[in-house]
C-alpha cells in the first residue's frame, strides 16, 4: 500500500476545509474555531486553527492523506509542521478575492522553501460570477506557464478530484525521474 501526503494551503477563506470535506471518505478532522472579534471583517463564521485532515482511497494500492493548513498568518507556525513528509501541495486561491492573491503567492513561496515538492494552484470559486479568469490570475500570481493553475469548485467532488489527480500525476512523474 502506497500512501501519499498532500497539503492543501492558501489564504484565509480560500476553501481549503471545503475542498477536503468534498472528497474525504472519512469524517474530516478539523480544528475550526469561531472567528474572533479581530476578524470581524471576515467572510465566514469559523477558521481552521491547527489543521484539517481527510483521506481518500484512490485504489487498493494508493491512499491520499490530505492535510489542510490554517490560512491566517498568526497560525503559520503550523505550516512547517504540516509540510513535513508531504509529497506535494495545493495552493487554494479564492478567484473572487484578488486582495488575497499577494498572500497566496507568499504562501506558495513559503511552502516551496519548506520542500521543493510538486505543487499545483487551484483557482477556487470559478462558478461565481465575479471570479477572475484563470489566465488573469496566472498573471496576477506571477506563475510560470509550466505551473498548473486549475479551475476549481471546492464544493464539487469531481472538481476537487481533478485537482488532486493533477497533483498526483506530478508527484508520480517526479518519483519516476528520481527513481
Amino acid at each position: 500500500m502506497q500512501t501519499v501526503k498532500m497539503v492543501v494551503t492558501g489564504p484565509f477563506s480560500a476553501g481549503k476545509t471545503q475542498f477536503i470535506q468534498s472528497v474525504s471518505e472519512i469524517d474530516v478532522v478539523d480544528t475550526e474555531r469561531k472567528v474572533s472579534r479581530a476578524d470581524e471583517r471576515s467572510v465566514k463564521e469559523a477558521t481552521t486553527v491547527a489543521m484539517d485532515y481527510g483521506r481518500i482511497t484512490v485504489d487498493e494500492d494508493l491512499v491520499l492523506y490530505l492535510f489542510g493548513t490554517p490560512g491566517q498568518k498568526r497560525f503559520e507556525f503550523m505550516w512547517e509542521i504540516l509540510s513535513e513528509g508531504m509529497l506535494g501541495f495545493i495552493v487554494m486561491v479564492d478567484s473572487t478575492r484578488p486582495e488575497t492573491f499577494r498572500e497566496a503567492r507568499s504562501i506558495l513561496e513559503t511552502f516551496r522553501a519548506y520542500s521543493p515538492t510538486p505543487y499545483v494552484v487551484a483557482a477556487n470559486k470559478q462558478d461565481i460570477k465575479d471570479a477572475w479568469d484563470t489566465e488573469d490570475m496566472r498573471h496576477a500570481l506571477r506563475l510560470d506557464k509550466q505551473i498548473k493553475l486549475l479551475p476549481c469548485i471546492a464544493t464539487k467532488k469531481d472538481s476537487v478530484k481533478t485537482v488532486l489527480l493533477e497533483l498526483l500525476y506530478r508527484i508520480l512523474e517526479e518519483m519516476e525521474t528520481e527513481g
